[in-house]
């Protein structure tokens, strides 16, 4: 009889405290689970290193307006992205995206000490990805959106690489074509391959790169006082790390660096009796200031220097950190232990002598003087009309 009492006190005991030890032994696994996927997602020996320019004109009060490229730039080696660059739509969709910004090169490095799968996600605030490589697993809108205004988009645009392969032994072979591209710059640095798998097999690159177009405002404004000096204004939080003033006439150039700029800053126009090759140097050495490695501010140097200083005037800066985080929002994981993001910024400025060679040029249809300003035409065109 006793025992029969012991037993069913026992059974009582069980039963009540068996919930209790399924509830600890669920909470242990749960917590294990939290614990392993935090490993998961951070990887101190990754580095991730981006470089990037943002494109833009300045209107009559200084603040960058809406464009439409007439062309595409006259180098030869500029003209187009390799056949390889996937995109969205075709060539005459994205010249008829009318932006603020025309984001163009981005490219991120990755670097580790062992092969390490990655995913990266960017959007791009009131704007569209228009090209990329290698192939993303989304591109988000997936369709060609006809009659497009970024900036009454229903989501930003966004791309996503889910499976990247950091692969430091990797040998690497990327693709190529004999024509001479400024894509190939890019790729002399000692970042790590990496390997993406794709519907067409496996693509080899040293970089994830992508472009777009977009409607946010630029965190600065650019306008000429009546003296023919640039007035610049900071309209962001963040102060503007550094800015060149750039003019090129011909054969004759010239260029005035400033320090960080900040609430309101005056500009003297350069005199015209600069060297480009010196400007080179002093350009990397800014880039690498901000944080990139000196073989990316090179390569970047490179991919650009036919572009940046060209024909007319422009206001040539770095983007401060905050803004390119706020604009184009950068997800990696696992958790890279340091991010670089360095992006420059191109405002071009209609100056009295751009305007006056435009305006002559048209009315002699001197194609020739015309090509000098390629892809800038339409709004300096419309600026110089709403100016007079």
């Amino acid at each position: 009889m006793n025992s029969r009492i012991q037993k069913s006190v026992l059974e009582m005991k069980v039963r009540s405290w068996l919930p209790r030890l399924l509830a600890f032994v669920l909470f242990a696994f749960s917590l294990a689970g939290w614990l392993t996927a935090d490993e998961q997602r951070t990887a101190p020996d990754l580095t991730v290193h981006e470089w990037g320019t943002f494109t833009a004109i300045a209107g009559k009060d200084g603040r960058a307006v809406e464009w439409l490229p007439l062309g595409l730039p006259r180098y030869p080696a500029s003209t187009d992205l390799p056949k390889f660059v996937e995109h969205i739509g075709d060539l005459n969709f994205k010249l008829g995206l009318r932006g603020t910004i025309r984001m163009e090169t981005p490219v991120m490095y990755f670097y580790s000490p062992r092969e390490v799968n990655v995913s990266a996600r960017v959007a791009f605030s009131q704007g569209l990805i228009t090209e990329w490589y290698p192939h993303a697993d989304r591109v988000q809108p997936g369709g060609v959106l006809r009659d497009a205004r970024l900036n009454q988009l229903q989501a930003d645009g966004n791309i996503t690489w889910n499976n990247v392969a950091v692969s430091p032994n990797l040998a690497g072979e990327f693709p190529r074509e004999v024509e001479p591209n400024r894509y190939y710059a890019a790729r002399e640095t000692s970042s790590s391959p990496l390997r993406v798998m794709s519907s067409a097999g496996e693509q080899q690159e040293k970089f994830l790169f992508y472009r777009g177009v977009s409607a946010t405002p630029l965190p600065l404004s650019a306008k000429l006082n009546s003296d023919g000096k640039l007035v610049v204004k900071d309209l962001s939080e963040d102060a503007i790390p550094a800015a060149i003033l750039f003019e090129r006439r011909g054969e004759r150039v010239g260029y005035r660096f400033t320090g960080a700029l900040t609430d309101e800053t005056t500009l003297d126009s350069p005199v015209l009796n600069g060297s480009v090759d010196a400007l080179y140097g002093d350009l990397e050495e800014s880039l690498v200031a901000q944080g990139l490695y000196r073989d990316e501010a090179h390569a970047m140097v490179e991919t650009w220097k036919d572009s940046w200083f060209e024909e007319g005037s422009r206001l040539i800066y770095i983007v401060p950190r905050g803004f390119v985080d706020d604009v184009l929002p950068l997800r990696v994981n696992p958790e890279p232990g340091q991010i670089v993001r360095v992006f420059v910024g191109r405002l071009e400025i209609v100056t009295p002598a751009t305007a006056s060679a435009v305006k002559t040029a048209a009315a002699r249809n001197d194609q020739a003087t015309l090509d000098k300003y390629s892809r800038f035409l339409e709004p300096i065109l419309r600026i110089v009309k709403e100016q007079h």
